[in-house]
């Protein structure tokens, strides 16, 4: 296929009209997606250099006294707990290159990753610590590049393209002044993709992770895009890669040369269109700096299909998990919101969602969880589940609220101390 990759083609038979010649060229687009290398795993590592290079997982809650921790920094490695001796429900945060060999990774049980690497080092989240390194590399590249989007606690979208050096070896130099910046002021490594918009940006900063640079320029789509595996289009999941394999489609050039009526007949209209724009790696999307968010959402695509009943266990901890990270990012940000409530994508790629308003803001995990877990029992179950999400909305910023307003019902109150101890069976999972 021959065509402007990153626009439709031209009309046909349309009448000829004179244009001005421009004497001013506008720039070309260029967006990186940077992304901190396993950085709740590095913040550790900054903080205990003896586990560098070993395998090193990080989850299982909050960080807390901890009788071994609590000796110092300078633990001999054999004294550090060991993934073998962990028993709960808790998930992974993040997982450093060393343990992600095994095959253990984020959002993955903690039982089950232990049956993979049984003696890789466990470590809790230290929160205050990976926030005050995530402003410090924030504020680094706003020196450089402000025009940047907060995407989460690790990583940004940063618009290149006006920025003196964001046109230079197609962004390249300006990503290494940014890399090298970030490295001497927090000792952290980020990998950064640069590409004409920020699907392709995101993918590109995917290529040469730990610590690389990737440039995609208009020209390359079908040389270093097209070849590619379809679920690295960020949003095209193991399911969604599943069905398309059954209909031969494995690699994003496969895709593209469908047309966006036969990915629409088969993925539906929305998902379907969306599919082959992705695949012809068209995107829009402006870099976003100072808007206030609608919602904040955190949800994942699994594996493998699961059950409700069947699956209770992995599924709570996911539940757990996604609510934690919800509320992490509010407080985080500064916000407090109301509406909660959750998206389920079944096996047959329909989703549903649901919310409910409560009487009152919050940015607490197990207030989410409770009425997002409530939401759960106004959905159908039935059938098999492959994504998993919650969201909170009708936000405000916390700084803004009076305190009554952050205060709960006595109803809510009380749904909200027995959240831990409720059976399994009544929160559904």
């Amino acid at each position: 296929m021959t065509a402007d990759i990153f626009r439709p083609p031209p009309r046909q038979n349309q009448g000829v009209t004179a244009e001005v010649p421009s004497t001013a060229k506008a720039p070309i687009r260029r967006i990186a997606h940077l992304d901190m290398d396993a950085f709740y795993a590095s913040v550790e590592l900054l903080r205990y250099p003896q586990l560098k290079g070993l395998p090193v997982v990080i989850g299982g809650g909050r960080r807390r006294q901890d009788d071994v921790l609590d000796q110092g920094a300078d633990l001999p490695v054999a004294s550090f707990p060991r993934l073998k001796d962990y028993t709960g429900r808790g998930v992974i945060t993040t997982a450093t290159y060393a343990a992600r060999k095994f095959g253990v990774g984020s959002a993955m049980g903690l039982m089950k990753a232990a049956k993979l690497a049984p003696d890789a080092i466990l470590l809790p989240v230290d929160f205050d610590e990976v926030r005050r390194y995530s402003r410090s590399f924030k504020e680094t590249i706003a020196e450089i590049a402000p025009l940047m989007e907060d995407r989460g606690v690790d990583e940004v979208y940063i618009d290149f393209t006006g920025v003196p050096g964001g046109q230079r070896e197609g962004g390249r130099v300006l990503a290494r002044l940014i890399q090298k910046s970030i490295f001497g002021k927090t000792g952290l490594t980020c990998s950064i993709g640069v590409a004409p918009n920020k699907l392709l940006a995101k993918m590109a900063s995917e290529f040469n992770k730990p610590d690389g640079i990737s440039i995609i320029h208009t020209e390359d789509l079908q040389d270093k895009i097209w070849p590619l595996p379809c679920r690295k289009i960020n949003g095209i999941g193991p399911k969604a890669e599943e069905k398309l394999h059954r209909l031969h489609l494995h690699t994003i050039g496969d895709m593209a040369s469908q047309t966006r009526e036969w990915l629409i007949d088969n993925f539906g209209k929305s998902y379907g269109a969306w599919m082959h724009e992705a695949a012809w790696g068209r995107d829009d999307r402006p870099v976003v700096t100072e808007s206030e968010p609608v919602s904040m959402s955190r949800e994942t695509t699994f594996d493998r299909d699961l059950h409700a009943v069947r699956d209770k266990a992995e599924l709570g901890e996911i539940f757990t998990w996604l609510s934690t990270k919800v509320a992490d990012d509010l407080q985080r940000k500064g916000y407090v919101g109301k509406t909660i409530g959750i998206k389920l994508r079944y096996d047959n790629f329909k989703s549903v969602t649901r919310d409910v308003t409560i009487d009152h803001f919050t940015a607490d995990a197990k207030v989410i969880r409770l009425h997002a877990g409530q939401c759960l029992k106004r959905v159908p179950l039935d059938k098999r589940l492959r994504l998993l999400g919650v969201r909170v909305g009708t936000l405000a910023r916390l700084e803004d609220l009076a305190p009554d307003q952050l205060k709960p019902g006595k109803g809510v109150a009380a749904k909200s101390r027995s959240a831990d101890s409720a059976p399994v069976m009544d929160q559904l999972f």
